[in-house]
């Protein structure tokens, strides 16, 4: 419940933090709207769940965009795993990435819905911006 809250804070201060800077010293950088992923893996599934991800991300690579960001559970909350990444693809890598899937023989639509779920116990995702500090989001409250 209190990443749901964090991540909806976020989101309404997105906008008025998208024109600041963060307080790091660090050149100005408008945080991203990335999308946030929570995963419960159904019993015995952990290991396909992973090779998924995997295999989406070779995808990526081939297609020149960065891999998913991966959490693992360690301790606490019942979920299994967090991906972060962004929001949208760019425009000029999407068809690379289509063709990156069409390569490595990645299901899509609703094939790639039923396989994919097979997977997964219960999941939520929604949409953030980040990374930005505290002191940003503080700033744009001014």
């Amino acid at each position: 419940m209190r990443v749901a809250m964090l991540v909806v804070a976020a989101w309404l201060w997105a906008p008025a933090v998208l024109a600041s800077s963060d307080d790091t010293g660090t050149e100005d950088k408008a945080p991203e709207k990335v999308l946030i992923e929570i995963y419960r893996i159904a019993p015995g599934k952990h290991e396909a769940f992973l090779r998924d991800i995997a295999a989406f991300d070779k995808a990526n690579e081939l297609a020149g965009l960065p891999p998913r960001q991966l959490y693992v559970h360690s301790d606490g909350a019942g979920w299994d795993f967090l991906l972060i990444q962004p929001a949208r693809t760019p425009a000029d890598r999407s068809e690379a990435l289509e063709n990156a899937w069409k390569e490595l023989e990645l299901p899509s639509g609703v094939r790639f819905f039923l396989k994919f779920r097979e997977n997964i116990l219960e999941h939520s995702d929604t949409f953030a911006y980040g990374p930005v500090s505290a002191g940003a989001v503080l700033e744009s409250l001014d």
